[in-house]
Formats: structure tokens, C-alpha cells, sequence
């Protein structure tokens, strides 16, 4: 079983929205920080957003700060991402991920502080 599934990507014009939803299929991340990371073709994986595991601290990349927004429901063991203004760049496979036990920092931006991700969703944005 997968314990992170990502749903909710597709196609899109340029200024457009998107919902992406991440579900812990094994309800065991509710007190994780949860993180969005995307990865272009070329490029390597880069950071979105995270949020710590009451909800109560939220970080974004430059890139997408204004334009998407991160938040969670416990009740439903689901991450979510919201995006909108989307544009040309932000065309990438979208990943979430747990991060590793007992984490807790202020800046939750790093790939190295997840341990346990999904199999990520296709984001393609059109100009």
C-alpha cells in the first residue's frame, strides 16, 4: 500500500487553478510535517510549501509565495495544495512528503527532512 497519494493534477492554462490533494493512506502522518516538492524535466527536485503537523506554521518558496497555499484536514488525513495564478513554469510532477520522525524545525523547506513520499501527480500548465 502507498502510504502518500498525491491526486488532483492536469492540465492548465496559464492563470489558471489547481487543487492538489495529498491522503496518508495509512493515517499514521498527522503529526508530521507534510511538504510539496516538484520536479521539472531537467531539473532537479525543488520545494513548494510545507506545513508543520497542527497546521500552524506554513513555508513557501519565493517562487510560489501569494500564489499557492498549503493547508491540511487531520480529520481527513489529507494535505492539500492550492494553486493559483498558475504559470508556464510551474509545470513539473508535484510530489508530497512526510517528513522523518520527530522533525520540528521553522524552516521546512528541505528535501532531506522527508522521509516517506508519494508517487507524485502531473502538473502542465499552458501559455
Amino acid at each position: 500500500q502507498v502510504p502518500l497519494v498525491e491526486s488532483g493534477g492536469g492540465s492548465v492554462q496559464a492563470g489558471g487553478s489547481l487543487r492538489l490533494s495529498c491522503r496518508d493512506s495509512l493515517d499514521i502522518y498527522n503529526e508530521r510535517y507534510m511538504g510539496w516538492f516538484r520536479q521539472a524535466p531537467g531539473k532537479g527536485r525543488e520545494a513548494v510549501a510545507c506545513i508543520s503537523g497542527g497546521g500552524g506554521l506554513a513555508n513557501y518558496a519565493d517562487s510560489v509565495k501569494g500564489r499557492f497555499t498549503i493547508s491540511r484536514d487531520s480529520a481527513k488525513n489529507t494535505v492539500f495544495l492550492q494553486m493559483d495564478s498558475l504559470e508556464s513554469d510551474d509545470t513539473a510532477m508535484y510530489f508530497c512528503a512526510a517528513s522523518r520522525p520527530l522533525y520540528g524545525g521553522t524552516n521546512c523547506l528541505f528535501l532531506d527532512d522527508y522521509a516517506t513520499w508519494g508517487q507524485g501527480t502531473q502538473v502542465t500548465v499552458s501559455s
